[in-house]
């Protein structure tokens, strides 16, 4: 499809990508609807939350947060409120991310879909349609899902947004280690390193393991230590490698929306897809000049710039 001219304009504080990726989602009053969490048991003994908001439309959405982050987060929260008011919500929370460990050594990752697949298989008879957004890392998974299983898609899922996606994580990864992204790094890095640790000291409390992911100050380093052998891939690169998004995009075979800012801090140039958009009729790619990460905020009072962006989207099919 032809590149889309974005029309999002913010005024001079939110030029700033970093102003606008850490006030939007730690500065910002957060919106407070009321969820009711629903707890799946899957087929390995383990389990995953979903937190929704239902009124008993014909229509779901199912949104998926970024890295770290959870349901709870500010911008699935701004999100479910706005959307609630029209469909059914069905936030999920990635495994560990709910604010209890899951039970099994393996977690979720940049290209674990079997979450997703399983909420799909559960939901799909009570609605006549499904829409999904995915935020970063969740809009990796969303994109990879949709790609990788184009030919056999759940005829009930109509359309899909990515926000502020690294549809190439090897590139991506590298861009969070240069020096002014170490902020947001660093935070990363403490709640990963965390839970694997937790999760190690589990099966074996005198792991020589738990001081070298203590140690760990890059992606690389825990992917290395931890995501790659945990989930079945030989190392960092082959994890980003086999899970980056992009070489799914020309199968995408519904129409499915990028949103991905010019100045977002954690993209690399390879986390815009303009060749793979304009080759694939079915995939939308908007660029605004600004918005930070997940940010998209036009002033310090108003609600984020694509929520009624995402909703006029989606409405379309």
């Amino acid at each position: 499809m032809p590149i889309i001219n974005s029309q999002f304009s913010p005024n001079f504080w939110f030029k700033n990508p970093h102003f606008n990726t850490i006030f939007s989602n730690r500065i910002k009053r957060q919106k407070t609807p009321k969820y009711l969490r629903k707890r799946y048991q899957t087929v390995d003994n383990d389990f995953f939350d979903v937190d929704t908001i239902l009124s008993e439309s014909d229509t779901a959405v199912i949104i998926l947060h970024g890295l770290e982050g959870s349901s709870k987060s500010g911008y699935i929260l701004e999100i479910a409120d706005y959307f609630s008011k029209t469909w059914d919500v069905w936030a999920m929370n990635h495994k560990s991310c709910s604010g209890e460990l899951n039970l099994r050594k393996t977690s979720y990752h940049s290209g674990r879909t079997e979450e997703l697949e399983f909420l799909l298989n559960e939901i799909h008879d009570h609605y006549r349609k499904i829409y999904l957004i995915g935020f970063s890392l969740g809009g990796n998974i969303t994109l990879k899902y949709l790609g990788e299983n184009a030919e056999d898609l759940h005829p009930k899922i109509k359309a899909a947004v990515a926000v502020s996606v690294p549809v190439h994580l090897n590139s991506s990864a590298r861009t969070l280690q240069q020096k002014k992204n170490w902020f947001y790094l660093n935070d990363f890095l403490v709640s990963l390193k965390k839970k694997a640790i937790e999760k190690i000291r589990r099966e074996d409390p005198d792991s020589a393991k738990i001081l070298l992911i203590e140690k760990a100050t890059s992606f690389v380093e825990f992917d290395n230590l931890y995501t790659a052998p945990v989930h079945g891939f030989s190392d960092a690169e082959d994890y980003w490698t086999k899970c980056s998004s992009k070489q799914f995009l020309p199968d995408i075979s519904i129409p499915t929306l990028i949103l991905n800012a010019e100045d977002d801090p954690f993209l690399s140039h390879e986390c815009y897809p303009y060749v793979e958009a304009m080759g694939n009729d079915q995939l939308y790619l908007e660029v605004p000049k600004y918005g930070g990460h997940v940010g998209f905020l036009e002033s310090s009072g108003r609600d984020r710039w694509y929520l009624r962006r995402l909703m006029t989207f989606l409405k379309n099919y």
